[in-house]
């Protein structure tokens, strides 16, 4: 039995840059969902590693390809050897309002359509995506807090995660919604980054994220930083130039791909002591 009532790919011959784009029927949320996909071309091994990326406020599934061109980034480092082949997921955060935040709503699961849902996704549009493919998470601003509490909350979906620019609770959201999420941070579990982190501390991923050091969140993130080392969660984050802006994420998503590699290969250190 097909996971979704319908799925709509786009055909391989008009794919832009071996981007693919899927609609399907999500259960999760009622309603229709997109997602942009993309796979290297070069021969794919089975059980192909997959990246969920996830967006930030006002943006869709297509924002990291299209305005991230994490694609371009994946392929250079595939082909240079530097990374082994991953797929790439870039689902919709669910549409509703400026943004979900990721976390469970009376309008639809967003927390659960990424965690189950996508991955599906994914394995209808790149038949070398399986159930035994190791997942890693990552995300931006609002999809940067996403990955921090959905990575901590679901360890044995996710075997990394990472963040770029990220807003560390539901209340660093707030200003940039038109209207407030219709849930308070009492009634959403574990509504901050930290803690998520820190309740999961036992059984995380690999962790790490970064900021840049004219970016507004840079408070959020170093307070973040500072409260993990004095729970002595074990994790990784750096600062770099820049600001919120895709300019930096364009930059520096290749530092989730590298720290994803890392941890395929055995390498990773930045887990939970």
């Amino acid at each position: 039995m097909r996971p979704f009532r319908t799925v709509e790919l786009s055909p391989s011959l008009v794919e832009f840059g071996g981007l693919r784009f899927a609609t399907v029927h999500s259960t999760l949320l009622g309603g229709r969902a997109d997602v942009t996909l993309w796979a290297p071309s070069t021969p794919k091994p089975a059980d192909l590693p997959l990246v969920i990326l996830l967006h930030g406020v006002y943006g869709s599934h297509w924002a990291w390809a299209l305005k991230g061109r994490v694609h371009h980034t994946a392929r250079r480092l595939i082909e240079a050897g530097e990374i082994p082949p991953m797929a790439l997921a870039m689902p919709s955060d669910g549409l509703r309002g400026d943004g979900t935040a990721y976390v469970p709503l009376v309008s639809g699961n967003y927390e659960r359509w990424i965690v189950d849902e996508v991955p599906l996704v994914a394995r209808e549009a790149v038949p070398e995506v399986t159930e035994a493919s190791p997942r890693f998470i990552s995300g931006l601003s609002m999809g940067g807090f996403g990955a921090l509490r959905l990575g901590a909350r679901y360890p044995k979906v996710f075997r990394g995660i990472s963040a770029h620019s990220a807003a560390t609770s539901l209340k660093t959201l707030s200003p940039f919604l038109a209207e407030p999420l219709p849930v308070g941070q009492s009634t959403v579990e574990e509504p901050t980054a930290l803690e998520a982190l820190v309740r999961n501390r036992a059984s995380l991923p690999p962790v790490r994220f970064d900021c840049g050091v004219d970016d507004f969140l840079i408070g959020h993130n170093r307070d973040l930083h500072a409260a993990l080392d004095q729970a002595q969660v074990t994790h990784e984050y750096e600062e770099f130039p820049g600001g919120h802006s895709w300019e930096y994420w364009e930059q520096n998503v290749e530092r989730s791909l590298r720290f994803f590699a890392r941890i395929l290969s055995g390498e990773s250190s930045a887990t939970a002591v």
